[in-house]
């Protein structure tokens, strides 16, 4: 499975956690990823531990996406923006075997194809705002 495919997996993740029961959260995640037609252990792999550790550090994670989102609350941002933005953030501050410019690059795409008409510009804005 390729890296932006192994994201867009994680992304998903990410994104049904704002609308899980917090104790489900871990046995939702468990039912998705047995729904991966893929079946490389590896890959799975990534994609559960990725998710997880997000969604461990995702207190920390919002902080600095609130910290560089000027008159913005997480509340009032699209919750698959959110997903994006947290997503690439941990990548940028946490995983340092992608570049920012990757990390920020995939972030972008991933909002073109799931988001709305102007989320690829607000998350490449908040990304760039982020890495400054």
């Amino acid at each position: 499975m390729n890296r932006r495919l192994l994201r867009e997996h994680i992304f998903k993740i990410i994104f049904s956690y704002e609308f899980d029961i917090k104790e489900d959260f871990v046995q939702h995640m468990n039912y998705y990823i047995e729904d991966i037609e893929s079946k490389d252990p590896v890959s799975i792999d990534y994609i559960r531990e990725k998710s997880l550790k997000i969604i461990e550090m995702v207190e920390e994670i919002d902080a600095r996406i609130h910290a560089n989102t000027k008159d913005w609350t997480l509340e009032r941002i699209a919750k698959v923006e959110v997903a994006i933005i947290r997503l690439a953030v941990y990548e940028i501050f946490y995983d340092e075997s992608i570049p920012n410019s990757v990390a920020i690059n995939e972030a972008v795409e991933i909002a073109k194809k799931y988001g709305g008409d102007s989320s690829p510009s607000f998350v490449n804005g908040v990304l760039a705002n982020i890495v400054k």
